[in-house]
């Protein structure tokens, strides 16, 4: 038998349920707000980024680069406690300087110092929180910066500058198309394959989000990725071979690259490095994983006698 609701319990769920549809209809206008200003950042940016990285001079490629370091140098400031305006600004002059400094140093010098940078990183970031209290003062972590964004540019500019060949492809523009590849399938793989498997938690006291299922689907895209280009590149089997293992290894720093951020933002207690893109960020939230990826890569392929080793800015 079904007894009438009492009207003071009817009259009292009506408020309720209008201030959930609204609370729903203001979170759907809101996650659409950020989409379309995700979106619009992204036309925006897309061709000042393809300009810059593929249509440029080596000396404009080095200048351009060189100034997304820079502005990856005064987010990294913010990260590693610089509070003040100036003191973040200074800290990117002198990112700049170095980098100048460096245009006729020997590349593979600071590509082996990155090697072992990543190294202690990897040790880093599987003991946190323990050992923070080694590297959190902020002189520390401001020098975290220079070792993770320096290498990022020598390597890049290795790639653009040195002499390449792997297979049929002779041309440098590739190279770095390709690595550019590696990361980014890399990151959808572990997406999906995150969020149909990702059970075991690969770091969860740095980076909730990620799992060990992510890894080994970005990973498995990432081998993908290396036969197609192998196969349109028309290399023998031994070089597709290796080309599959520097990728895979390239593929695995780049989620180091990742964490380290991950890691000094939770340990700053900020989200995004800045909001230099809207609905995206910062500079350093899009090029995290690239900062490790970039002078790991350009290493391998140097001592495999693929790219001919030389100045940082020729």
């Amino acid at each position: 038998r079904l007894m009438p609701m009492p009207i003071d319990s009817a009259v009292s769920v009506r408020p309720t349920t209008r201030l959930l549809l609204a609370l729903h209809n203001n979170n759907d206008q809101a996650t659409n707000t950020v989409l379309k200003t995700r979106i619009i950042t992204a036309l925006i940016l897309a061709p000042i980024a393809i300009g810059g990285i593929f249509f440029l001079p080596p000396l404009g490629f080095a200048l351009f680069t060189g100034a997304i370091i820079t502005l990856g140098a005064w987010e990294w400031a913010n990260m590693s406690g610089i509070e003040s305006q100036p003191g973040r600004v200074g800290y990117a002059l002198v990112m700049a300087a170095l980098l100048y400094a460096l245009g006729g140093l020997p590349a593979l010098l600071v590509l082996w110092l990155a090697i072992a940078w990543w190294l202690v990183c990897f040790w880093l970031v599987r003991r946190y929180p323990a050992g923070s209290e080694r590297w959190g003062a902020i002189p520390v972590r401001a020098l975290m910066g220079f070792m993770v964004l320096v290498p990022a540019w020598v390597g890049l500019n290795h790639l653009r500058n040195g002499g390449f060949q792997f297979g049929d492809v002779a041309n440098n523009l590739v190279v770095i198309l390709y690595i550019f590849l590696v990361v980014w399938v890399a990151d959808i793989g572990a997406y999906f394959a995150g969020r149909a498997f990702g059970k075991a938690k690969l770091a969860p006291r740095v980076s909730p989000g990620k799992s060990w299922a992510g890894v080994w689907g970005g990973l498995a895209a990432v081998a993908l990725l290396a036969i197609v280009a192998s196969l349109l590149a028309n290399a023998g089997v031994a070089e597709a071979m290796l080309l599959v293992v520097a990728s895979l290894v390239t593929g695995f720093v780049s989620v180091l690259g990742d964490l380290l951020e991950s890691m000094l933002k939770r340990f700053r207690g900020i989200k995004d490095s800045s909001q230099l893109l809207p609905g995206h960020g910062g500079i350093m939230d899009r090029i995290d994983s690239l900062t490790a990826a970039i002078p790991v890569f350009a290493l391998m392929i140097t001592l495999l006698g693929w790219l001919t080793a030389g100045q940082v800015v020729a």
